[in-house]
């Protein structure tokens, strides 16, 4: 599986090239790297309370396998599936969207946001602060 940095490197290796892609496989990147950076969220505020994925799936009625699936990106969460999350992680759920860039964090209460993932037009992309995930049950 390609991780996701080398597949971004890819495709800007290839626009640097002038290698232009169909609307349909740039509307598909986005919509892979949404749930990418979904998944990183629900990771980062899951870790960050120190729940394993079997006691959040708990909490949101979910399986550990779909909290699994989620964290890695394979699947976009619904809105009522956030604020479940959001409620199961006692957190706001924030998503900020600009251009094709989205920012997507779980912030306490308080407004704290130490997790948050996704990148800002004013925060370049930075893979070396995403920490690796590793499934967990």
């Amino acid at each position: 599986m390609v991780s996701h940095a080398r597949w971004k490197f890819a495709r800007d290796e290839k626009v640097a090239q002038g290698i232009a892609e169909s609307p349909e496989v740039e509307r598909r990147r986005e919509e892979i790297s949404l749930a990418f950076d979904l998944g990183q969220a629900v990771y980062n505020r899951r870790v960050a309370l120190g729940l394993s994925q079997t006691e959040l799936a708990r909490r949101a009625g979910m399986t550990q396998p779909q909290v699994s699936k989620l964290e890695l990106g394979g699947t976009v969460p619904t809105v009522p599936l956030l604020a479940r999350l959001a409620r199961a992680m006692d957190a706001v759920f924030r998503m900020e969207l600009f251009g094709s860039s989205a920012r997507v964090r779980f912030t306490d209460l308080d407004g704290d946001a130490p997790e948050a993932a996704g990148r800002g037009p004013e925060e370049p992309e930075a893979v070396e602060d995403r920490a690796p995930r590793v499934a967990q049950g």
